[in-house]
């Protein structure tokens, strides 16, 4: 299994048909199932309140502000809905792969690293973590492995610099959680066509076809 999160403002169907466009086909898989969930919609402050589907809410589009907790905490409990309704339909929580863009690899680290440190891994394309991230604050008391995480960003992002991205790697890093960060020169805040093939190698490698059980 494998959830996808997208970007603010976006739904699930506008993610997938997305990386339709830029993959010209699906982002699809023999052995992987991949669900792109949608944020509900909420005010949002960098917007002056506008309704906007977000998975939170942010004071500004700054690493260097507080996280806005009580919006990220709720949503991790809807999420956790998401990840729990898979485990019922007997997909192994190993199995399982979170990560989205942007505002969604933002989610995808707060839910893996706070509250599912037992899934195969996350993946962070254009995101960062503020300065005191809660993230941080969990792993500093963590002795547990954590999953990988995979991390891309482009050097010309305007909007989500590469250095928030970049200092975030270093963090977690420093934390204990195994990271890898690609970088993709003169990409703006937007995904490419070799990002996502990475992207796909990656998946599948954390996720590979399981041996048929012989009884």
């Amino acid at each position: 299994s494998c959830t996808l999160l997208c970007d603010t403002g976006d739904t699930g169907q506008g993610a997938r048909a997305w990386i339709k466009q830029i993959l010209n086909q699906d982002m699809a898989f023999q052995h992987i199932k991949v669900i792109y969930p949608t944020a509900p919609a909420r005010p949002y402050t960098p917007m002056k309140g506008a309704l906007s589907t977000v998975w939170f809410d942010r004071y500004k589009i700054s690493n260097d502000c507080p996280e806005h907790i009580e919006s990220i905490d709720s949503m991790c409990h809807r999420l956790t809905d998401l990840i729990n309704d898979e485990i019922k339909n007997d997909i192994a929580k190993n199995r399982i792969l979170i990560g989205g863009f942007s505002m969604g690899g933002g989610m995808a680290m707060h839910l893996a690293y706070r509250f599912h440190q037992d899934l195969a891994g996350v993946f962070a394309l254009s995101s960062f973590l503020n300065k005191d991230s809660a993230v941080y604050q969990a792993l500093k008391k963590n002795e547990s492995v954590l999953p990988e995480l995979f991390q891309c960003h482009g050097t010309a992002d305007e909007l989500v610099l590469y250095s928030w991205g970049e200092e975030t790697n270093k963090v977690l890093k420093s934390l204990g959680v195994p990271t890898s960060l690609h970088t993709f020169p003169s990409l703006n805040h937007e995904l490419s066509r070799t990002e996502i093939e990475k992207l796909k190698t990656w998946i599948v490698k954390k996720l590979p076809v399981e041996a048929k059980k012989t009884n």
